[in-house]
C-alpha cells in the first residue's frame, strides 16, 4: 500500500488546499485557501504548446446525485460559471436520460448497453443473477477499451462503482478484472466505492494500489486536479479520452468553508421560492415548455412557511450548493489545462449527472462509511465539516429536480432526466439547445463515432453484445439522427419505457401509468385509463426488452 504522501502528490502543485486541523472529535479549523492566477482565470489564454493530434480528445464529466435544474445554465442559482460558459459556447440537451441510479448509469455510460446487459442492473453486491452481478461482465466492452485500441490514451479520475465493493472489508481483491485498469484505462485515480467522506474517502486508489488521502485532502479538488495532471502529462501527438467521475454533490454534505460561505442566506427563502424561481428562469431559457405547470410539491414536504428549523434547512442546501460550486471551479482548471496545451478547440467535453437529486436521509451513524462524531441528519448539527455525515433531504431534492416529479432511483422525469452539455468548438455551434431524445447508452456510440473507429465483436475471447446506443455526432453537427424506437428502464422494481412522446412507468406489482411527455413532461395527467390498449402494447414491449436484457 502506498503511503499518504504519494496520494497527496495527486494535488496539483499549482494549488494549495484549505488547511484543516482535525483534533479530538474532528474539530474543524480553517486556514488559508490559495489559487494560482492561472487557475483563477481558467478561461484566459495560456502559453503555447505542441500541436494537438488530428483526432479529437474526449472528456466525459459526470456529477453524482445532481438534479436537473441545479447548475446555472439549466436554471439554478448555484454559481457554475465554467459549466455555463461551456453551455453558452456549446449545446444543451433538454431530453437526455440516465439510468436513474449511480451504478447502472455508470455501467451504461462505460459500455453503451443497458445496465443489466453489462451486469449492473442494481448495485454492486455480488449476485448470481446475470443482470445483477454487481460488476462489469465479459459481454461488454468499455469506451476505454475500444478507444485505446484506436490509439487513444485513456485516463480516469473519480468514482468507479461498477465493481464489487464491501464497506466492511475496505481492501477487496475480489474480481480485480472489473477494476479500471483491467477495463481499458491506462491510468486511474479515484475510489471503487460509491460514497463516503470527501476528506478521507474509502477505497482510494492510484492505478491498482490502495492509497491513503493526504493530510489536507478534499476529494472533489483531488479528482479535478488529477484530471488536470493527466492532461499535462499526456503525449501531445496522441489523442486522449478522460473520464472525470465526481462524487459531488452526493451525500455526505462535505464542503469547504469558503465555498459554503458563498451561499450564506441564499436559501433562507426556502424550497418553494427556489422551485418557482428556477421554473420561471427555465421557461425563459427555453429549457421547458411554458405550457407545463410546475409539478406539485411532494406531499411529504411542508410548505416552507410551516417548516421547522429553517436555518438548518437553508444551511443544508448551502453546503450542497457549495459542493457543486467547488466541482465547477475544478472544471475551470481542466479547461485551463486544455487551453495551455492548445487542445481546447478540438476536445469534445460532455457534462451530465448520473441521476436526479436524492431524497435519501442519512440517519444516525453510518457504520459502512466509518464513525462520525456528529453523524446523522439532525437539526442539532450544521453539516459540512469532516466530522459530520448528513444529506439534504426530500425538500431540497424536490427543488433540485425542478420542474419534474420524484427523485433518484425513480423512473419519473425527476429521477432519470439529466442536464447534458456538449462543447466542441470545431464542430458544435455556440448556444444551441437540442430537444433530441437521448440516453446514457448513446455515449459509447458517440465516442466510437467521434474517434472514427469500430466497435469490436469480441474481446478476450468473449463475444460482445452489440451496442444499444446511437451516436450524437449528427446532432453535434447541426443535423438529426434516426430516433430510438424506444428507451427502457428498470431499477429495484421500478420500471419505465418511452416510445416517441409516450412514457409508461410503474413499480413492480403496481399498475402502469401512461404520460404524454410532449404535452405533460411533469407527469400530472395519467392517461392509462384513456388509452388502455396503448398501455398494454407498451407493457408487452417492455416485457420483451426485460427478457432480452436480463431484467
Amino acid at each position: 500500500m502506498s503511503n499518504g504522501k504519494s496520494s497527496e502528490q495527486v494535488v496539483s502543485s499549482r494549488r494549495n488546499f484549505l488547511r484543516f486541523s482535525i483534533c479530538g472529535a474532528f474539530g474543524l479549523v480553517a486556514g488559508q485557501y490559495l489559487r494560482s492566477p492561472l487557475l483563477n482565470s481558467a478561461w484566459a489564454e495560456t502559453a503555447p504548446h505542441s500541436p494537438a493530434p488530428s483526432k479529437p480528445n474526449i472528456i466525459i464529466i459526470m456529477a453524482d446525485d445532481m438534479g436537473y435544474s441545479d447548475i446555472g445554465c439549466f436554471g439554478g442559482e448555484v454559481k457554475t460559471p465554467n459549466l455555463d460558459q461551456l453551455a453558452a459556447n456549446g449545446m444543451r440537451f433538454t431530453q437526455f436520460y440516465n439510468a436513474a441510479r449511480c451504478c447502472p448509469t455508470r455501467a451504461s455510460l462505460l459500455t453503451g448497453l443497458y445496465p443489466h446487459q453489462a451486469g449492473v442492473g442494481a448495485m454492486v453486491a455480488p449476485s448470481d443473477r446475470p443482470g445483477y452481478r454487481g460488476r462489469l461482465n465479459e459481454s461488454c466492452s468499455t469506451f476505454a477499451e475500444v478507444l485505446r485500441d484506436a490509439g487513444y490514451q485513456t485516463f480516469m479520475s473519480g468514482k468507479w462503482h461498477v465493481s464489487h465493493y464491501d464497506y466492511m472489508n475496505p481492501e477487496p481483491t475480489l474480481h480485480r478484472d472489473s477494476w479500471p485498469l483491467q477495463r481499458g484505462f491506462d491510468r486511474f485515480f479515484g475510489t471503487l466505492s460509491g460514497a463516503g467522506s470527501f476528506f478521507a474517502p474509502a477505497s482510494l486508489m492510484r492505478d491498482n494500489e490502495f492509497i491513503e488521502p493526504g493530510e489536507h485532502f478534499y476529494y472533489t479538488d483531488a479528482i479535478n486536479d488529477q484530471a488536470v495532471k493527466f492532461i499535462q502529462e499526456s503525449e501531445t501527438n496522441r489523442p486522449f479520452v478522460l473520464y472525470v467521475a465526481h462524487v459531488a454533490p452526493h451525500w455526505p454534505l462535505h464542503a469547504l468553508p469558503d465555498d459554503i460561505e458563498k451561499y450564506s442566506g441564499v436559501y433562507d427563502v426556502g424550497w418553494d421560492v427556489i422551485r418557482e424561481t428556477r421554473y420561471e428562469r427555465m421557461k425563459k431559457m427555453g429549457l421547458v415548455d411554458p405550457s407545463w405547470p410546475l409539478s406539485p410539491r411532494d406531499s411529504r414536504i411542508p410548505a416552507w412557511e410551516d417548516t421547522e428549523h429553517k436555518a438548518w434547512e437553508a444551511h443544508r442546501m448551502a453546503v450542497y450548493a457549495a459542493q457543486i460550486d467547488n466541482m465547477d471551479q475544478g472544471i475551470g482548471r481542466i479547461v485551463a489545462a486544455l487551453k495551455a496545451a492548445e487542445q481546447f478547440e478540438n476536445t469534445l467535453i460532455l457534462f451530465l449527472s448520473d441521476n436526479g437529486g436524492s431524497p435519501e436521509v442519512v440517519k444516525g451513524q453510518d457504520t459502512r462509511h466509518g464513525y462520525y462524531e456528529r453523524g446523522g441528519t439532525t437539526p442539532e448539527v450544521m453539516p459540512g465539516a469532516p466530522d459530520t455525515f448528513a444529506s439534504y433531504g426530500v425538500g431540497w431534492a424536490n427543488a433540485s429536480n425542478t420542474p419534474y416529479r420524484r427523485y433518484k432511483a425513480w423512473i419519473n422525469e425527476g429521477g432519470n432526466s439529466t442536464p447534458l452539455i456538449a462543447h466542441w468548438p470545431v464542430v458544435i455551434k455556440a448556444n444551441q439547445i437540442s430537444n433530441e431524445v437521448g440516453h446514457i447508452i448513446d455515449i459509447m456510440a458517440t465516442c466510437v463515432d467521434v474517434a472514427a473507429t469500430d466497435y469490436p465483436e469480441e474481446r478476450n475471447g468473449h463475444t460482445l453484445l452489440p451496442l444499444e446506443g446511437k451516436s450524437l455526432l449528427p446532432v453535434f453537427q447541426g443535423g438529426s439522427r434516426e430516433p430510438h424506437e424506444a428507451l427502457y428502464w428498470e431499477h429495484l422494481g421500478k420500471r419505465g419505457m418511452r416510445a416517441g412522446k409516450w412514457k409508461i412507468i410503474g413499480a413492480e406489482g403496481e399498475d402502469w401509468e401512461l404520460y404524454d411527455i410532449e404535452a405533460d413532461r411533469v407527469e400530472r395527467n395519467n392517461l392509462a385509463k384513456v388509452y388502455p390498449e396503448r398501455v398494454e402494447s407498451m407493457a408487452a414491449q417492455w416485457d420483451a426488452w426485460a427478457e432480452r436484457c436480463n431484467v
